[in-house]
């Protein structure tokens, strides 16, 4: 069965808007909470508290249990967005700032893209591609002339871009499965799925590693990564994704690294200048073009 369409779904593009601004904030809260807390902490200890609440809001609304099948994809989402992305970022960003962070989840957008075709079962259409490398380009070249990017390739990069393949997996895999669950349970019960993994890592970093260099700048980016990045932020994401579909949804995030900039402006005080406005408007252009592009969607699922 395929399903085509190059209409744009302002539902799903407003949800995934939503998801974005809230993730825009997510590398400078690393950076904050990781200058005080273990990088391991951080990944699985936001992930353990994003649980905790995800099992209070499953039993608020009788949500009911996964099949053999979903349960299988929510681990798959789980190694992508609660312990691949969070564990990547959490060690990059500890050596490196949120700015050069910045650059290299420009690359998201485009994974989240490539993975819907592997897993999600979407086809775009050439202009598709074309709208989306030229929103990825037009977001490196302002990282690279606005001072985003210093010296060469290093382990922190790696780091990210491992994060970056990992997190595409994760969004791809989950918005597919929201078509079913729906947002905010797909990520609840990926965020129930990691549990066994994320509890007992979170007690070994904490009894081992301690609190001594917490202070409340760090405990507010841990609160805030937790609560919005690892929870309410995907509710509107995998909302978004199921409604407009993964791949046309997915390129929204090219706003994100432009976003993240703006939000070290108003809360640091430093000067946003043409460049940012230019390539604002270029992003905002090419996401409304691969909203207009075609994407067929292959089977059921």
């Amino acid at each position: 069965m395929r399903v085509e369409s190059n209409v744009i779904a302002p539902a799903g593009v407003t949800l995934g808007g939503l998801g974005v601004l809230g993730f825009s904030f997510s590398l400078p809260a690393t950076r904050l909470a990781v200058l005080g807390l273990d990088p391991w902490f951080v990944s699985f200890g936001r992930a353990v508290g994003a649980g905790l609440l995800a099992i209070g809001y499953l039993t608020y609304t009788r949500a009911p249990r996964p099949s053999g099948r979903q349960w299988r994809q929510l681990a798959v989402v789980a190694v992508g967005i609660v312990i691949g992305f969070p564990l990547s970022t959490s060690l990059a960003l500890e050596t490196q700032t949120s700015a050069h962070g910045a650059v290299v989840i420009a690359c998201l957008p485009m994974s989240t893209a490539i993975w819907a075709v592997l897993r999600a079962g979407e086809r775009p259409h050439r202009g598709f591609w074309v709208a989306s490398l030229v929103g990825f380009m037009a977001v490196l070249v302002f990282m690279f002339t606005t001072g985003g990017v210093n010296g060469g390739f290093e382990l922190p990069d790696l780091f990210l871009l491992v994060g970056v393949v990992l997190c595409g997996l994760g969004y791809a895999e989950g918005g597919a499965l929201s078509r079913d669950l729906g947002g905010a349970r797909t990520v609840c019960w990926t965020l129930v799925v990691a549990l066994p993994v994320s509890v007992p890592v979170t007690v070994s970093v904490a009894l081992t590693s301690g609190f001594a260099r917490a202070d409340g700048t760090a405990w507010s980016g841990f609160g805030y990564v937790t609560v919005v990045s690892m929870f309410l932020g995907f509710f509107a994401w995998y909302a978004g994704m199921a409604r407009g579909g993964v791949a046309k949804v997915g390129q929204v995030q090219l706003a994100q690294p432009v976003l993240t900039l703006v939000w070290s402006a108003l809360l640091l005080r430093e000067p946003v200048g043409w460049a940012t406005v230019l390539t604002a408007a270029v992003v905002l252009t090419c996401v409304v073009w691969t909203q207009r592009s075609r994407v067929q969607r292959v089977g059921n699922g």
